[in-house]
């Protein structure tokens, strides 16, 4: 069995030829190592081998994970967001992917303020359409997005999205051809920059890659199988 480095080394060398054949700098490419429901010690295998960008989706369980971990660490919310753990979300994580309405952008914003803090935001966009899934759809965001620029206290840098399972990574391109298109003209409708584009998972980071994703989330293929929680 390999061990949680050498699972690594391989995600990173494949992330690598990703942005090769799409003539891309692979240093513009975050990976997001999603460490969710696997233990502190198997965080720090990554972490001893330079990794240092980890995603959770549990506010408690990322805190805990924290906790035992160097500080210097970047700790990314990839999991939905409970407005009830807003303020203790905003001490704790350097980018949340996950704001899915309108709503929660302004009870983030609304204690943002509070704290004096600007945290960083991606917007979730449920481009397959699927009702089981978060986010907005491309053109509920298009619609609120003035509305969400003008809110003075989060900092918007950019879009997310979860394409549908499917067992082959080709079936995912479109989505996130789908993902980046909608970027692109929010950015031109707002003259607004938006880069990062989350987008890519342990089965399809590399057609992400491809399709110009600037932050892909790695679980299973570097931890394993997730555990029960």
């Amino acid at each position: 069995m390999r061990s949680v480095a050498q699972k690594l080394i391989a995600v990173r060398e494949k992330l690598v030829q990703a942005a090769r054949r799409s003539r891309r700098n692979p240093d513009e490419i975050t990976l997001v190592a999603v460490s969710k429901t696997h233990p502190a010690g198997q965080v720090q295998e990554a972490v001893d081998i330079g990794q240092q960008v980890f995603g959770e989706s549990y506010l408690q369980e990322a805190l805990k994970k924290a906790s035992m971990l160097p500080s210097y660490l970047n700790w990314h919310l990839i999991g939905h967001l409970q407005t009830n753990k807003i303020r203790r979300a905003l001490g704790l994580f350097s980018l949340i992917h996950s704001v899915h309405s309108l709503a929660l952008a302004r009870n983030i914003d609304k204690i943002a303020r509070e704290k004096n803090v600007l945290p960083c935001l991606l917007l979730e966009v449920n481009v397959s359409g699927e009702t089981s899934k978060f986010g907005f759809t491309p053109a509920a965001l298009e619609a609120c997005m003035e509305e969400l620029l003008a809110l003075q206290c989060i900092q918007i840098n950019g879009l997310m999205t979860v394409a549908p399972y499917a067992q082959d990574p080709e079936d995912s391109r479109s989505f996130f051809a789908q993902l980046r298109e909608c970027r692109d003209r929010l950015a031109r409708q707002t003259g607004t920059p938006l880069g990062a584009l989350s987008m890519g998972m342990s089965s399809d980071y590399q057609v992400a890659v491809e399709e110009g994703a600037t932050l892909i989330r790695v679980g299973s293929s570097i931890f394993g199988k997730r555990h029960t929680r």
